[in-house]
């Protein structure tokens, strides 16, 4: 059975809806590619916006295309103390009951009512990466980085999708904690694997 497969680091970015793009940065406005990311079809946009809260500001804050269904910010825990917003930890997607903040771009700015979230960690796979380890969608496990400040990462929640690359996907902060960097090689630890 399989364990070791890649890590990632996420720094803080903003993915929008289409009618916020068309608020931010003009009428008819399409994001512009910057990069390819790892997942297929998603990409860095050459676009940023500056996130507000009550106590601060996130500048250049970089926009995550495509346009998804809705506004979300993925930040940090010391990039929500900067705001001055407490960010709850959510699986990506998982907005509701969140805090929202002011998005500043170019050519306008909106307030979102939610949004604003810290990323729970994760590893995406496709269904044959999950036959080849042993889990499936939604389970959660443990996951070994090692290295002199290596850690094990509780609670990594396993997304399955057939057009998914095999990573783990873990916020800056978190990464630099532990000494991970882009691309180095992980172990999930199978006996952790639990709903």
């Amino acid at each position: 059975m399989k364990t070791a497969l890649p890590i990632a680091l996420s720094n803080k970015h903003i993915h929008l809806k289409k009618e916020d793009i068309e608020k931010l940065f003009g009428g008819g406005y399409e994001l512009n590619k910057l990069k390819d990311l790892s997942q297929p079809g998603q990409f860095a946009s050459k676009e940023k916006v500056d996130i507000v809260g009550p106590k601060g500001k996130l500048e250049g804050v970089r926009v995550l295309g495509p346009a998804r269904n809705n506004t979300q910010a993925e930040i940090s825990l010391t990039d929500g103390f900067k705001l001055g917003i407490k960010s709850p930890l959510r699986d990506s997607g998982d907005i509701e009951n969140s805090p929202g903040a002011k998005i500043v771009g170019p050519k306008g700015e909106i307030e979102i009512d939610k949004g604003i979230i810290v990323a729970s960690r994760h590893i995406h796979m496709n269904t044959e990466d999950a036959k080849d380890f042993g889990v499936k969608d939604k389970d959660r496990v443990m996951v070994k980085v090692p290295g002199e400040r290596g850690v094990i990462f509780d609670n990594v929640l396993v997304r399955v999708n057939e057009n998914y690359s095999l990573e783990m996907h873990v916020d800056l902060e978190e990464g630099n904690a532990c000494g991970a960097k882009n691309g180095m090689t992980v172990e999930l630890i199978i006996d952790s694997c639990r709903m």
